[in-house]
């Protein structure tokens, strides 16, 4: 039996209702939520420059539509009242340390599990309603706030396997055997999309 194997072997549910996870997994939860703390830190960092100097230009403003500060100065970039990445800073960071826990040997009930699943549904849900503002609304894109929206899709697409394959959520075994076996297509696929609008959105520019 191979490593990864008898990972999976390991962390499935225990005895007692609690499940874990293989490393793998800890570990993807672990840099998936350290490239969200990096983009929202980074760009906080900006908006609090942005704040002080109103003529403030951020590293990631490169040209007309890749343009960090024609983001921030939106009304989106504080949708619940202050930065957008100050929420980043806590949800990601929360990750980091559940992923961490797991490679200590943590274990969760269903409920934990469902809550995980239900933060990062809500965190690609935003991130689209984000992403549809930033290309047809403000029309610019900010390379940070990309970089959190894949490491939020491929934070959401894993965790959502980890809980079809452990029965966490209920859903038949050709489901099950797809995630166990091909988890990896329904990131790729979903940030290809991404990348294709991106690309549509702006063909004449990129092309020019």
């Amino acid at each position: 039996m191979t490593k990864a194997a008898v990972d999976e072997a390991t962390s499935g549910r225990h005895d007692d209702g609690t499940i874990g996870a293989s490393r793998a997994f800890a570990w993807l939860l672990v840099i998936t939520g350290a490239a969200g703390v990096l983009a929202a830190w980074v760009i906080t960092i900006d908006k609090f420059k942005l704040l002080e100097d109103p003529n403030f230009v951020p590293g990631c403003s490169l040209n007309p539509i890749v343009s960090c500060g024609n983001i921030m100065k939106s009304e989106q970039a504080s949708v619940f009242g202050f930065p957008n990445p100050m929420l980043g800073l806590v949800t990601y960071a929360m990750v980091i340390a559940i992923g961490l826990a797991l490679l200590a040997g943590a274990r969760y009930r269903r409920w934990y599990w469902l809550g995980l699943n239900a933060g990062t549904l809500f965190g690609v849900g935003f991130c689209t309603w984000l992403m549809y503002q930033s290309l047809y609304e403000i029309n610019s894109l900010c390379l940070w706030c990309c970089l959190a929206w894949v490491a939020t899709i491929v934070m959401f697409w894993y965790v959502t396997s980890h809980n079809v394959r452990h029965g966490v959520i209920p859903a038949p075994r050709g489901l099950r055997t797809f995630f166990d076996e091909f988890t990896w297509i329904l990131p790729v696929l979903h940030v290809g999309i991404i990348g294709m609008l991106i690309l549509t959105r702006w063909w004449d520019f990129w092309t020019s």
